[in-house]
């Protein structure tokens, strides 16, 4: 258990400090698309929710924790369809840290009995939710990466 409050406590920490690094953006940077790029920041600050509710819930067998208006248009392959207002970039970044509360709780309470094995594109085979838990970190430091491209160009 100790091992999972790390994971979850460095994923918290990234999220949070995500958070930080953008909110001096209008909605107007945080949506824009630059030359050469596909998505925006705010379609990689969604992902990072999409990606783990895909990851954790979908391949464990189970309903995710947000609407699918927030997983569906930010899971890998997908681009931004639309411009975000403020009430949908703040609902975005509540998703973000309220989802992985309830992915805490949830994962305390044993849901996750269940795991399909992913190959990931890295070269990572994950095999358990375990595994699961402990590739979002690296997964979300590529998208601070991006994140922290793209704010040099809005």
């Amino acid at each position: 258990m100790q091992s999972f409050e790390c994971a979850i406590n460095q994923i918290l920490n990234t999220r949070k400090f995500i958070l930080d690094l953008v909110k001096d953006l209008t909605i107007g940077q945080l949506n824009k698309i630059p030359n050469g790029f596909n998505n925006n920041i705010i379609w990689n600050i969604a992902h990072l929710t999409a990606a783990q509710q895909n990851l954790c819930y979908v391949r464990s067998g189970l309903t995710v924790n947000v609407a699918d208006e927030y997983v569906l248009p930010f899971l890998s392959g997908t681009k931004p369809e639309k411009y975000f207002d403020e009430l949908e970039i703040e609902s975005i970044y509540n998703n973000l840290l309220d989802s992985l509360e309830q992915f805490k709780t949830d994962y305390i309470n044993g849901l996750f009995l269940e795991f399909e094995p992913w190959d990931k594109r890295y070269g990572m085979k994950l095999k358990t939710i375990e595994d699961a838990i402990n590739f979002i970190p690296f997964h979300e430091g590529m998208h601070i990466g991006y994140i922290m491209a793209l704010k040099k160009l809005v």
